[in-house]
């Protein structure tokens, strides 16, 4: 084991030399001002200086002036500009075990580690600052010496924070327990929309804490919810040996594979998580549900997807001047998988987009996954997790077939559709129709299912479809030459779930044709794949930097692969606002603000203080916007997903004025 020595103006030593062997998750920046350059100039970066963009941002950053900074200097009498500033070096936080037992009664723990680098001084400015502010808020801490250094041991309650920021701070339900599933019924999102995950765990481990260690060794600021967790950090920084996270042997395989020289960084042990989880699921009492539909125990969850075999998750941010690769992998070996890790394990098959793919598709996804074998997979899944519910999925596929054998007698429904199941699936979307809500919410979209024999497949899909409202008379008709059948969809697929609005009635239609069974709800949709024999139209794979941007991903031949035009989504987006800013509000703005996960709390989050009104039409700002591309693949090691982000030509040093498409 390496002893370290953290002497003063010394190195910050990585992450994995300071978090304890018992570390769940980490998240960090080795080189925070390296991620905030990157972050600046960055296509999104650049856009929010665009002086095309400075009406909505001087308009966003008064508001998160008047609304955020100005209450908590007068509620704290801190000033944040001055805290942010002290982020010079290595930032990372983590959850750690701790006492943790897989229920709530000892809470996880939690470090946060921030290096101030050259601000030395103004971090112990700081830190009296705030001791000395606490007491004059009528409050006490007390000191605790770690490794002769002294930390402030602050006594922490909900009813400590303040209200400028308890709009931030709150206990999602998602998080409610970490053993509980939510039930459905409730809901699962803050009222302002989609929750900030990090934020959300954060906020928990806080509020589930009876107190805040926090203190300074050297540079770095040494931040938790225990002494006995801080404690392990100073004892290396200050020597002394103790088993680190950068000792576990799934940490190490992360760490060569994608951690090295990257800006930014976070790893999973999900191992642990599913061993906690799992060893206390397994040693409730509780007698099995009669009703397949009630929750299911931990264990049997963990057990039966597979995750058992999983060790870790890793991610990691490389940047270039080519782009930005977005790696994550999941640590699962091939000996051990099972569950969903098999099925999302496809075979390694060219996945390039169909040439009936049109060139002005927004969204594209191609996978070789193996239908017949995932069938299989899903069924033994269900089978380990609630025996109910393979019997109900046989009993819609019974009743199917009895309805066809009412006039085709020898019809065998299960039969007839695995074995024209095949190993192609494509699905592709086009920009919406509209501005309406509906329509932006419901874009043209097209499923394709791969088949050996594509009408004798749709012969069976049909069959199957009675399970739907009036699916036992689909409408028929012809279009070249090809029969295409038509069922209305029921309202919702989920009927439980909450709704933002009315949706309008839906049809989806259905035809064979090459080697797909095609379906979908935008009929014209349907009929343009029908006739695209015929087109003289330009096909996606045609589009000029798509091959160059698949190989960063490791190319078409790994059997998933997917294309978005971030251009042509935000066209969508920006002229939705411009002409309905209260859009916004329903999920549908465009995301402009760079650099920042959304914040979002129960009253508002960053898109609401933003006048979409004032954004700039999109022709002014669209050499910010290109597109994405990324690719799943499997190795004896696990799996692994890559995205990557091209420089758009217009932002790139050789580019011209208005670069073609």
């Amino acid at each position: 084991m390496v002893t370290l020595v953290f002497t003063a103006g010394a190195a910050v030593p990585p992450p994995e030399q300071l978090l304890p062997d018992d570390t769940l998750i980490m998240v960090t920046a080795p080189d925070f001002g390296k991620l905030r350059a990157i972050c600046q100039k960055s296509p999104k970066g650049r856009l929010w200086s665009d002086p095309a963009m400075k009406p909505l941002k001087d308009e966003f950053e008064a508001r998160w002036q008047e609304e955020v900074i100005q209450p908590i200097l007068r509620d704290l009498g801190v000033n944040l500009d001055t805290y942010a500033s002290l982020t010079q070096g290595q930032l990372t936080f983590a959850v750690t075990k701790n006492a943790w037992q897989g229920s709530d009664d000892q809470p996880l723990g939690f470090l946060l580690l921030l290096d101030a680098r050259d601000k030395t001084d103004l971090l112990k400015t700081n830190l009296a600052d705030l001791r000395k502010k606490w007491v004059g808020a009528g409050k006490s801490f007390r000191t605790e010496t770690i490794r002769n250094l002294e930390f402030s041991v602050f006594p922490f309650t909900t009813n400590d924070v303040p209200k400028s920021l308890s709009k931030f701070l709150w206990r999602p339900p998602v998080f409610a327990s970490v053993t509980t599933v939510p039930d459905i019924q409730q809901g699962l999102v803050p009222p302002s929309g989609k929750p900030d995950m990090l934020l959300d765990l954060l906020t928990v481990l806080l509020t589930a804490s009876k107190e805040v260690v926090i203190g300074q060794v050297d540079s770095l600021l040494v931040m938790g919810n225990s002494v006995k967790g801080v404690e392990k950090v100073v004892i290396r920084l200050t020597g002394g040996a103790m088993p680190t996270m950068g000792d576990l042997a799934a940490y190490q395989s992360s760490h060569q594979a994608l951690f090295r020289d990257v800006p930014f960084y976070a790893w999973v042990n999900v191992k642990a998580f599913a061993d906690t989880l799992g060893h206390k699921s397994a040693e409730s009492k509780a007698p099995e549900p009669d009703d397949p539909l009630e929750l299911l125990k931990t264990d049997k969850i963990i057990s039966a997807t597979g995750l058992a075999g999983c060790k870790s998750l890793a991610f990691s941010l490389q940047d270039s001047n080519e782009g930005a690769l977005f790696q994550v992998c999941l640590g699962v070996p091939e000996a051990t998988r099972q569950g969903l890790f098999q099925i999302l394990a496809g075979a390694a098959k060219e996945a390039i987009p169909p040439p009936f793919v049109p060139a002005n598709t927004v969204r594209c996804l191609r996978w070789r996954m193996n239908s017949a074998k995932s069938w299989a997979t899903i069924e033994k899944m269900l089978t380990d997790l609630s025996p109910q519910a393979v019997s109900t999925v046989n009993w819609i596929l019974d009743t199917a077939n009895a309805r066809a054998q009412l006039t085709d007698p020898g019809f065998d429904l299960k039969k007839i559709l695995l074995a024209n199941l095949g190993d192609d699936i494509v699905t592709y979307e086009k920009a919406p129709r509209g501005n309406t809500p509906a329509e932006l919410e419901s874009p043209p979209y097209l499923f394709l299912l791969g088949s050996p024999a594509p009408d004798q497949l749709a012969v069976a899909l049909k069959r199957l479809f009675v399970i739907f409202p009036q699916g036992d008379a689909p409408a028929e008709r012809e279009f070249l030459g090809r029969k295409i059948f038509s069922i209305p969809l029921p309202p919702s697929p989920f009927p439980m779930a909450a709704i933002p609005r009315p949706r309008p009635p839906r049809t989806l239609s259905c035809a064979a044709s090459g080697s797909y069974v095609a379906m979908s709800t935008d009929t014209a949709l349907l009929e343009e794949y029908l006739r695209s024999s015929e087109s003289q139209a330009k096909a996606l794979r045609e589009r000029a930097g798509l091959l160059e941007a698949a190989q960063k991903v490791g190319g078409m031949g790994t059997g998933l692969f997917g294309y978005e035009s971030d251009a042509d989504a935000m066209r969508a987006a920006f002229e939705a606002v411009k002409n309905d800013p209260g859009a916004s509000t329903n999920g549908i703005g465009p995301n402009v603000f760079p650099g920042l996960p959304g914040i979002t709390g129960p009253e508002k989050n960053l898109n609401a203080w933003m006048d979409f009104s004032l954004l700039p039409t999109f022709d002014k700002v669209a050499q910010y916007f290109y597109f994405d591309v990324y690719a799943g693949s499997a190795n004896v090691d696990g799996l692994a997903l890559k995205a990557f982000s091209p420089i758009p030509p217009a932002l790139r040093s050789n580019a011209v004025a208005n670069p073609a498409k």
